[in-house]
């Protein structure tokens, strides 16, 4: 069956849709959490999507390095049949992780159709093109927005899961990139599919095919041994296609998909003062 399996992109599966938030409450969840840490909502509006973020107030990155956090796939699938109708994170783990970054200089950038509506969101922006030129573009543009705002030097790009492959995405075709950081990322989709035995993301792009453009590039790379969604195959996959390997930093732990992140984020996080 085409899409069987492809339920297992969604960061959660829940398999009554009556127990889930509707998108209004997932983002009230989302701002409560973002004032409570000096966050507020501004949308940055590209040539395709409104892309939601929260940045916060008053803070000078002139010529500093910015650390943006990219969302992972959100609320893809209800149930292995039925395709979400909005991809907004019930429990985002990139909002989580972010608290343990002592930077000012950080923001939070949600993925095409997360926390905003509009006639563009079709579902394969949450399935099948999630990774396409089109979503790349407004990240692409996303940033260099941010970058006009803040005056910043360059970028860290932070992603967790799918949110992990557009941070590499991004690298490949940047030159203001210092380093991204993957936390379970989807760093070879060609792999991910084939591994589940799933269709493929059609229209998508996929980081493994640019190792090239990322041998020089530092990157770090948190993979979790209990994660069965993006499971250390996918990773080393990605690895082997590198001949230089340098730049590439890696460490396994003991947590699964969704949880718990904080600890070994912040670890690493720590390394990069």
């Amino acid at each position: 069956m085409k899409y069987l399996l492809l339920f297992l992109i969604s960061l959660f599966f829940i398999s009554c849709s009556s127990n889930i938030p509707t998108p209004k409450e997932r983002k009230e969840t989302a701002l409560i959490l973002a004032k409570q840490n000096n966050f507020q909502q501004v949308n940055i509006e590209t040539s395709s999507f409104l892309i939601f973020s929260l940045q916060k107030k008053d803070i000078s990155c002139q010529n500093k390095n910015l650390h943006v956090y990219i969302e992972g796939d959100g609320l893809s699938w209800i149930n292995r049949k039925t395709i979400s109708s909005d991809p907004t994170p019930i429990n985002s783990t990139i909002l989580k992780i972010i608290n343990e970054d002592e930077n000012e200089c950080k923001i939070y950038l949600a993925r095409p159709c997360q926390y905003i509506n509009s006639n563009i969101c079709e579902k394969k922006y949450w399935t099948s093109h999630r990774f396409s030129p089109e979503v790349l573009k407004s990240f692409d543009e996303s940033l260099n927005i941010l970058k006009n705002r803040y005056k910043n030097k360059d970028f860290t790009l932070i992603g967790h899961s799918g949110g992990g492959a557009i941070v590499a995405l991004l690298s490949a075709q940047r030159d203001d990139i210092k380093r991204f950081i993957t936390i379970a990322g989807n760093l070879d989709i060609e792999k991910w599919t084939t591994f589940h035995n799933i269709s493929k993301l059609t229209g998508s792009l996929n980081p493994a095919d640019f190792t090239k453009s990322l041998e020089n590039i530092e990157q770090y790379h948190l993979i979790g041994n209990n994660d069965k969604i993006i499971t250390k195959d996918i990773f080393l996959s990605y690895y082997s296609k590198f001949n230089n390997k340098d730049k590439i930093s890696f460490n396994y732990v003991d947590e699964s998909h969704n949880c718990c992140w904080e600890k070994p984020y912040k670890e690493v996080i720590y390394l990069l003062k």
